[in-house]
């Protein structure tokens, strides 16, 4: 046999380790532009997202943070002052008022009271939905999974005049059928109609959120199911409602964030509703005391009550994203 070797490493007994060949040389550089380009286009995408998100939503954060920090103030030196109003530095002032203000708190009660309420049937309404659609027991899925969804794309104003028609007793079409003397709009149950109105319009969205979860579980499941002769209900049971637990958080984290934003449906009730007032909700109050109509009024105090509220969404998501983690844990 005759050794293919260098001479130098035959002579030296030491393994040849050619260096790269001019190919090599040539690829790698290629290869370097190639992921470049690459990166440089994908970021092209990316940009036009980006400054829209930094427009629309991380620059009015930086704004309502700043401005939190600061009362307007009259301009000048006299009792009534003088001139125009100018920004004062408030230090924590905006947030100590919020947070003692006893019209802040009970909106905020009532939140939590119509969010105890409305979530659990909300999610459960939507699971149903989709364990039936996932189960093929319903024909023309796409017309039902369509129509499901069709009241998450009326605009909330819009829907909330119309709950509001078929909430007054003068023009309901369906109030004539319920026992006399029915008011759903009394203090007592409007926290419930509001919940009806919420229900009927996000239950299709989360509907939607469930059968995402559905389809990716894998089918041998089931067949493995099928054949331990497990029957349909008892499928949904063991298997199906654990494996779309992570969904099921993610359902319930938007549904809290989305209720602690509660104000289209308090809104429109409040034009047919003086009692409600202008601080049913805290979002009411923020509102209200940004254009003026409740004191202290102006740009801070309503971005204090704005920043509380955000920071009372993330600590109920976090305590609820915490406890599902322990059972799971479990």
């Amino acid at each position: 046999m005759t050794s293919t070797l260098p001479r130098a490493a035959a002579a030296t007994g030491e393994p040849a380790h050619p260096g790269p060949s001019s190919a090599d040389r040539t690829v790698k550089p290629r290869r370097g532009r190639a992921a470049r380009r690459a990166a440089v286009t994908g970021w092209g995408f990316l940009a036009p997202f980006a400054l829209l998100f930094v427009a629309v939503f991380v620059v009015p954060i930086i704004v309502s943070i700043r401005s939190a920090f600061f009362v307007q103030a009259p301009a000048g030196s006299g009792l009534y002052g003088g001139g125009g109003m100018v920004e004062r530095f408030a230090g924590f002032e905006n947030f100590a008022a919020a947070l003692a203000n006893e019209r802040f708190w009970a909106g905020l009660g009532r939140v939590v009271l119509y969010a105890g309420i409305q979530i659990p049937v909300m999610i459960a309404l939507a699971l149903v939905l989709a364990l039936l659609l996932d189960a093929f027991i319903v024909r023309r899925i796409a017309f039902f999974r369509l129509a499901f969804f069709l009241p998450y794309a009326i605009p909330g104003i819009i829907a909330a005049m119309v709950w509001v028609y078929l909430y007054t007793p003068a023009l309901s079409p369906f109030l004539r059928y319920l026992p006399e003397g029915t008011d759903l709009m009394a203090p007592g149950t409007v926290l419930l109609s509001m919940a009806n109105m919420t229900t009927w319009t996000y239950t299709g969205y989360n509907m939607l959120i469930f059968l995402a979860a559905l389809s990716a579980i894998p089918r041998e499941l089931y067949e493995a199911s099928t054949i331990d002769g497990a029957t349909g209900f008892r499928t949904a049971w063991s298997i199906k409602i654990p494996m779309v637990r992570g969904a099921a958080l993610l359902a319930v984290l938007l549904s809290i964030i989305g209720t602690i934003q509660l104000f289209n449906e308090p809104v429109i009730l409040a034009t047919v509703n003086p009692w409600m007032g202008a601080d049913y909700t805290p979002m009411m109050l923020t509102y209200n005391s940004l254009v003026g109509v409740v004191s202290p009024s102006g740009e801070g105090p309503a971005s204090a009550l704005s920043l509380l509220m955000a920071i009372v969404a993330g600590v109920l998501a976090a305590i609820y994203a915490l406890l599902q983690r322990g059972k799971a844990s479990r």
